[in-house]
């Protein structure tokens, strides 16, 4: 298995339990949006200690880049991940395959889901091909909505925002159900990209089906 140790060059939080972590980018390594690699902190209790993150750089970029949701209810390894800054150390590993691009359609993430999601929006916005997509990403509250600014400014209108624990102005309180999908796809007959908890996708990617989505259009992590 590949392994290389790269130096992390920043880090800033971007909502109040997720962190941004820019790292060096060892010569040669490449990866498609939506894919990711095992990370592992490279000290002596944490080196074996793997963990899947997605990368939420492109290819192109100079450094990598992951956005983690840190816990910090346990001593876990993304408890110690938010432990560390700019000159700590990382171990990543082989890249592979979450969920791949297909065409147009509609993602929906539920949380830290939104992971895979944001370099293949990214990647969609650089080559011009973004319009005819929409994001409807659920979240506990507004302050849980990671890179709120960037997918407003990306998506617009076609970018819808859910909170299951928070009624606000303009916002629903309500999780995501068949009359929600009705209300706000207006065709089933394109791609779905579902990411999120096991269940918000099992949930999520039935539902579509009642509505007339067909299987084979449902892009999940399996």
């Amino acid at each position: 298995m590949e392994e290389h140790f790269v130096k992390i060059l920043h880090t800033e939080y971007v909502t109040h339990d997720v962190k941004r972590f820019r790292v060096e980018k060892p010569v040669g390594y490449a990866f498609e949006p939506g894919q990711a690699t095992e990370v592992a902190i490279n000290n002596e209790k944490w080196k074996d200690e793997r963990r899947p993150f997605t990368f939420t750089s492109l290819n192109q970029w100079d450094y990598l880049e992951f956005t983690i949701k840190i816990y910090n209810d346990h001593d876990g390894v993304t408890y110690e991940l938010g432990k560390l800054n700019a000159g700590g150390e990382l171990i990543i590993h082989d890249v592979w395959g979450t969920i791949n691009y297909k065409g147009p359609g509609a993602f929906i993430a539920g949380g830290a889901g939104i992971t895979p999601f944001i370099a293949i929006i990214r990647d969609l916005k650089v080559k011009g091909d973004l319009p005819g997509h929409s994001l409807i990403f659920s979240n506990k509250t507004t302050s849980d909505v990671i890179l709120d600014k960037e997918f407003t400014e990306l998506l617009g209108n076609d970018f819808h925002k859910v909170f299951t624990r928070e009624a606000v102005m303009s916002f629903k309180e309500r999780y995501i159900d068949e009359r929600y999908l009705k209300e706000t796809i207006k065709n089933f007959d394109q791609h779905f990209y579902v990411c999120g908890p096991d269940k918000f996708i099992k949930d999520i990617c039935k539902m579509l089906e009642n509505l007339g989505a067909k299987p084979d259009a449902l892009v999940f992590e399996k």
